[in-house]
């Protein structure tokens, strides 16, 4: 039964980053296109596509929570170890739990990354303002 949360949080993960992957990808596109220019664009666009999904996956599938259904609590005062069960009940929330996780921990790195393209872009048009046209440089 362990394995099969592992399978689920890791599907869930992946499902979840995909998702919210595909909805932001033309706006991350023409956002780098127009900060670094369209010629490596493309290249900026994999690698932020590529730390997304490391976000979200690493955000959904905790290691530790994953830990607690294999590795017994240390015993309580009455000396007994307590394991966490698993049942179909605790892998729906688990489920629930995964796909929340990783919306939040994307939903940072989308906010980071669009604050500093937010900072880039008033700087380049800030330095696009300051050239004068190509006609009034002759």
């Amino acid at each position: 039964m362990f394995l099969t949360l592992l399978a689920l949080t890791l599907g869930v993960s992946l499902l979840t980053a995909g998702l919210v992957v595909l909805l932001f990808r033309r706006p991350i596109g023409q956002i780098l296109d127009r900060i670094v220019g369209e010629s490596i664009a493309g290249a900026w666009q994999r690698y932020l596509v590529f730390a997304l999904f490391v976000v979200g996956v690493s955000a959904g599938a905790q290691i530790w929570k994953l830990e607690q259904y294999v590795h017994p609590e240390p015993a309580g005062p009455n000396g007994v170890a307590r394991t966490l069960t698993l049942d179909t009940a605790s892998l729906a929330l688990e489920a629930y739990r995964t796909i929340i996780q990783v919306l939040q921990g994307m939903a940072w790195a989308l906010l980071v990354f669009f604050a500093v393209a937010l900072i880039a872009f008033a700087v380049v048009r800030r330095a696009e303002s300051r050239t004068p046209p190509p006609a009034a440089r002759d």
